[in-house]
C-alpha cells in the first residue's frame, strides 16, 4: 500500500513539474513574442498591441469559415450562397430536393429571372426525349449530343488526380463530357470512358513543342484517342482575361510536369494570349489547322469584352466560308471560377454572362450563323434555374465547373490555390487527397447531372414545352429596377439578319 502511495507521489510530483515547467516555457514564448512584435517595423498592430494583435490574423482567416456556417444567411454569400450550394449536395446525394412553407428567394432583386408558367403544361406523357444536337458539320468526324449540361473545363494540376478519376467516371455514368481543361490530357481523363473535350490553352500543354509551338504530331496523338470529341481553342477564361492560366509551383508535382513540359521550380504561367493568333483571320487559320489536323470539331472560348470583335469575327467567316467558322463559342461569364487569378482581373475586368451571352447569341443572329455555330454558356450555372436561363437566352450547350466540384465534395474553403483544399479536390497532398473516395464521389457527379438536367426538364414543361432546348426569351421575365419585371424577348429582342447575308446560313 505504501508502494502505492508512493508512487502516486511521485507522478503527481512529476506532473506538477511538468506544469511548472509548461507554464515557464508558454511565459518564456509570450515575453519573445512580446519583444519581437513591439521591436518589428513591418506590422503596426503587432507594434502597438504586442502579442494581442496576432490574433488578428488568426480571426481574418476563419472570418470565411464562420461566415459560411454562422453568420451569412442562405442566399447573400459570395461567390456561391448556401442555398445554392445545398441544392448541388442534395442533388448531388440524390435526396429528396422539396422545400416548405414559401420561398427564401427575393423575387424584388434587379436581374432575378422569373420563368412564366403556361396555363396548360405539358403532361409527362407528352415530354420529348431530348433532342441531338450535331457539332462541327464539316468536320471529318462530328461530334453529336442529346445532353445540354456537361462538365466544364478544369485542369489536371488545379484538380487532383481523384477528383479528376471521379469527374470521368461520373460524366461516362451520366452522358455528358468532360472538358480537360488547358493542363493536357491525363491518364485520369481516360480511365473513366467519357466523352473528352481536349482544351487547348495559350501554353499549349500535351501538345506544344520545345519552344511553346503547337506540334501536330502531339495533336493527331491526342485526337487518335476516341474518347477525344472536340477541340477548345482557349483565348481567354473568366477570372483572368488577358492573363494567361496559373499554377503555382506548390501543386506541380512530377506527374504534372511531365504532362504539362513544365518545370517544377516555379510558377507555370501560361501567355497572355496565343502568340501566333494576333487576328481574326489567324485565329481562323489555327481553328481550321486544327481541326485538319485530328479530323475534329475545334471552338473557342472566350470572355466577351472588346467591342466589335465577334462582328469582325464573322465578317471573316463570311469571306472565306461558313466551313472555316469555329464549330462552337463558348462564353465564359467575367465573374467565372479558377484555382488561382489575379484579383483585379477576376472582379473587374470582362462582361458577365447575363450581358455576353445574349451579345453573342444576338450577334451571330444577325450575321446569320446561329445555326453554324453552335453556343455553349460558361460560369456559375450551377442550381437548373442557372440552366433554364441560358438555354432560353439562346444557348446549346450549359457547362459548369464548379457545380461539379460541389459534387465531389468541396466547401468553398478558399484553398484552391495553396495546395492545402481540406476536402482533396484541388490539392496534391495525399493526406488530404485521401478523403476523396473516386468511387463514391462518381455517382455523385452522375446524379448531380441527372437531376439538374430533371429539373431544368420540369421549368421546360411548366412553361409549355415538350424539351429544354424549345425554352426561348417569351418564355422568361427579368427583374428591373423598383421591383417591376418586363419580359426577356423585350429587354433581349431577337436580332434582324443583316440583308446582304441572306441565305448565307450554314443549316
Amino acid at each position: 500500500m505504501e508502494s502505492v502511495f508512493a508512487l502516486t507521489t511521485n507522478v503527481l510530483q512529476f506532473m506538477a513539474v511538468l506544469f511548472v515547467f509548461l507554464i515557464g516555457l508558454a511565459a518564456l514564448a509570450l515575453i519573445a513574442m512580446y519583444v519581437i512584435d513591439r521591436n518589428q517595423p513591418q506590422h503596426a498592430v503587432r507594434r502597438n498591441f504586442p502579442v494581442i494583435g496576432r490574433f488578428r490574423y488568426l480571426f481574418e482567416h476563419l472570418g470565411a469559415f464562420f461566415r459560411q456556417y454562422f453568420y451569412s444567411a442562405d442566399r447573400e454569400e459570395l461567390p456561391f450562397n448556401r442555398a445554392q450550394r445545398s441544392w448541388v449536395y442534395r442533388a448531388a446525394k440524390n435526396l429528396n430536393n422539396t422545400s416548405a412553407f414559401g420561398s427564401t428567394r427575393d423575387l424584388r432583386r434587379e436581374g432575378s429571372v422569373i420563368f412564366l408558367n403556361c396555363a396548360f403544361p405539358k403532361l409527362d406523357d407528352e415530354a420529348e426525349p431530348l433532342a441531338t444536337l450535331t457539332i462541327g458539320p464539316h468536320a471529318r468526324h462530328p461530334h453529336t449530343t442529346d445532353t445540354f449540361f456537361h462538365v466544364s473545363g478544369m485542369s489536371y494540376g488545379a484538380l487532383s488526380a481523384p477528383a479528376v478519376r471521379a469527374l470521368s467516371m461520373g460524366a461516362r455514368s451520366a452522358g455528358i463530357w468532360l472538358n480537360t481543361g488547358e493542363g493536357g490530357l491525363a491518364p485520369w481523363h481516360l480511365e473513366g470512358g467519357c466523352d473528352l473535350v481536349f482544351q487547348i490553352g495559350t501554353a499549349k500543354f500535351g501538345v506544344r513543342d520545345e519552344l511553346g509551338r503547337l506540334n501536330d504530331e502531339k495533336l493527331a496523338a491526342v485526337a487518335a484517342h476516341e474518347q477525344v470529341r472536340m477541340f477548345e481553342l482557349k483565348l481567354a477564361q473568366g477570372a483572368k482575361p488577358g492573363k494567361g492560366g496559373i499554377l503555382p509551383k506548390a501543386k506541380i508535382t512530377e506527374e504534372v510536369a511531365t504532362i504539362r513540359a513544365v518545370p517544377r521550380d516555379r510558377d507555370a504561367i501560361s501567355p497572355n494570349r496565343h502568340p501566333e493568333i494576333g487576328s481574326v483571320d489567324e485565329l481562323l487559320d489555327v481553328i481550321g489547322h486544327v481541326r485538319e489536323v485530328t479530323g475534329k470539331p475545334c471552338g473557342i472560348k472566350i470572355v466577351v469584352g472588346e467591342a466589335g470583335f465577334l462582328a469582325d469575327l464573322c465578317r471573316a467567316v463570311h469571306r472565306r466560308g461558313v466551313e472555316h467558322a469555329p464549330d462552337f463559342i463558348t462564353v465564359d461569364s467575367g465573374d467565372g471560377g479558377t484555382g488561382a487569378a489575379p484579383m483585379t482581373l477576376m472582379d473587374d475586368v470582362g462582361l458577365p454572362l447575363s450581358e455576353a451571352l445574349p451579345l453573342v447569341v444576338d450577334t451571330l443572329d444577325e450575321y446569320a450563323l446561329r445555326s453554324r455555330i453552335r453556343v455553349f454558356a460558361s460560369g456559375k450555372r450551377i442550381n437548373p434555374a442557372d440552366v433554364a436561363w441560358a438555354l432560353c437566352v439562346g444557348a446549346d450547350i450549359v457547362v459548369a465547373g464548379r457545380g461539379f466540384m460541389f459534387a465531389l465534395g468541396c466547401i468553398q474553403a478558399m484553398q484552391c490555390n495553396k495546395n492545402t483544399c481540406p476536402t482533396g479536390v484541388t490539392t496534391h497532398d495525399p493526406k488530404l487527397q485521401r478523403g476523396l473516395v473516386p468511387e463514391d464521389k462518381a455517382e455523385r457527379v452522375a446524379w448531380y447531372a441527372r437531376n439538374l438536367i430533371k429539373e431544368v426538364e420540369t421549368i421546360a414543361h411548366s412553361c409549355g414545352v415538350a424539351r429544354p432546348r424549345l425554352l426561348n426569351r417569351s418564355h422568361a421575365r427579368i427583374v428591373v429596377e423598383n421591383g417591376r419585371s418586363v419580359p426577356m424577348n423585350e429587354l433581349w429582342p431577337p436580332a434582324t439578319p443583316r440583308a446582304d447575308l441572306a441565305g448565307d446560313d450554314a443549316a
